[in-house]
C-alpha cells in the first residue's frame, strides 16, 4: 500500500483528534502531548529540513535527543518527550503516513526518580487552620484543601468535582480521572462537615453560570475555579501559616499517600483510590515510606551514628 504523504500541520491536528477520541486523553494531557510534538516539529523543520513527519528517522530522532541534553533538559522531561513521539509514531502508522518505526529501537534516557516533598500531619493541620474565615471565600478555601488531603485528588480532579458526585450518605465521592476514567474515593467526616459548612455559608448565595450548576467549589461570579486559582490560594495559605517547603495541591496528594502508607494502609487500596494505572507509580510512596522509618531510626536508634555523635559531643 502507497504511503500516504502528510505535512506536520496536518498530521499534529489529526494527532489532536486522535488523542481526544481514540485515547480519550484530558484536555490537560492533549495540550502537554501536542506542546512536546510541535517542539519536536520545529526542530525537524529547521535542524533537519524533514518537513513530511512520515519520512522521519531513527537518527533524527536520536539527534533530538542529543539536543535536548545539550540545552540542559532534565532527563525526565528527556523521557516524557520521547514517549510522546513514540505515540505520534504510533498515529502515522495508523493513518499510513509513516510505514517503518522510527523510534523502536531508540534508547529511553533513564529517569531520575525524584521523592516528592511530603507534608508532616502537623503541617497539614496548620495550613488549613491559617485560612482566614473571615474572608467570605475562607470558608471555600477551607473545604477545598479539606478534600485535597481527604481524598488525594489532582487540582483538576479537585476543580471539576461535581456536587452531584459527593454523597454524604454513604462518605464517597465519584472523581473522574485522566482518561475520563472514573473512580470512588472514600471522603472523611470532618472534609464533609466543612464541604456542609461551604454549601451553606457561600455557595447557597452563589448563582452558578451556565455549565457551571453542578459544579461544587465556585468563585464570585459563578465559574469553576481554574487549576492556577487552587495553586495561588494554597501558596498563599501556607506562607500564612510559615510552612516553607514547596507547597502545590500535588503536595497534598502526595501527604495523603504517604501517610496512608506509614500507617499501614494496603498499597493496593492506595494505588486505586490514588486513580494510578500502574501500582509501580504509587510505589514511590513506600520509597517515602522507608525514607521516614530510616529517619527515625537516626533519631532515636542508640546506636546509629547520629546518635552515638550526640554522646561524643555532649
Amino acid at each position: 500500500m502507497k504511503r500516504n504523504s502528510s505535512d506536520w500541520k496536518s498530521a499534529i491536528n489529526g494527532y489532536e483528534t486522535y488523542l481526544a477520541l481514540e485515547r480519550g486523553l484530558s484536555e490537560n494531557s492533549i495540550v502537554a502531548y501536542l506542546r512536546d510534538i510541535t517542539k519536536f516539529c520545529n526542530y525537524c523543520i529547521q535542524n533537519e529540513s524533514v518537513q513530511d513527519p512520515g519520512l522521519m528517522q531513527m537518527e533524527h530522532i536520536e539527534r533530538y535527543l542529543g539536543f535536548l541534553f545539550d540545552a540542559g533538559i532534565a532527563r525526565n522531561s528527556q523521557s516524557r518527550m520521547l514517549s510522546g513521539i513514540r505515540s505520534f509514531c504510533k498515529y502515522l502508522r495508523v493513518e499510513n503516513i509513516m510505514e517503518g518505526n522510527p523510534v523502536e529501537l531508540v534508547e529511553s534516557p533513564k529517569p531520575q526518580r525524584k521523592l516528592p516533598d511530603v507534608l508532616t500531619v502537623h503541617e497539614i493541620s496548620a495550613i488549613i487552620g491559617a485560612v482566614d474565615l473571615s474572608r467570605r471565600e475562607g470558608v471555600r478555601n477551607k473545604a477545598m484543601l479539606e478534600v485535597l488531603y481527604s481524598c488525594g485528588l489532582r487540582v483538576t480532579e479537585l476543580c471539576e468535582l461535581q456536587l452531584s458526585k459527593v454523597d454524604f450518605i454513604d462518605r464517597v465521592v465519584q472523581v473522574v480521572g485522566k482518561g475520563n476514567k472514573e473512580r470512588i474515593v472514600p471522603i472523611g467526616s470532618t472534609a464533609l462537615a466543612a464541604i456542609d459548612d461551604y454549601l451553606a455559608q457561600y455557595r447557597a448565595d452563589i448563582i452558578p453560570m451556565k455549565d457551571h450548576e453542578d459544579t461544587l467549589f465556585l468563585g464570585r461570579q459563578g465559574r469553576g475555579l481554574s487549576r492556577q486559582m487552587a495553586f495561588t490560594m494554597l501558596r498563599r495559605v501556607a506562607i500564612h501559616a510559615q510552612v516553607r517547603k514547596n507547597i502545590s495541591p500535588h503536595t497534598f496528594r502526595h501527604s495523603f499517600a504517604t501517610h496512608l502508607l506509614e500507617a499501614g494502609a494496603d498499597l493496593r487500596a492506595v494505588q486505586e483510590m490514588l486513580g494510578h494505572a500502574q501500582i509501580a507509580t504509587t510505589e514511590i510512596y513506600t520509597h517515602l515510606d522507608r525514607r521516614f522509618l530510616r529517619n527515625q531510626i537516626d533519631s532515636f536508634h542508640p546506636r546509629s551514628a547520629q546518635k552515638q555523635k550526640q554522646k561524643i559531643t555532649s
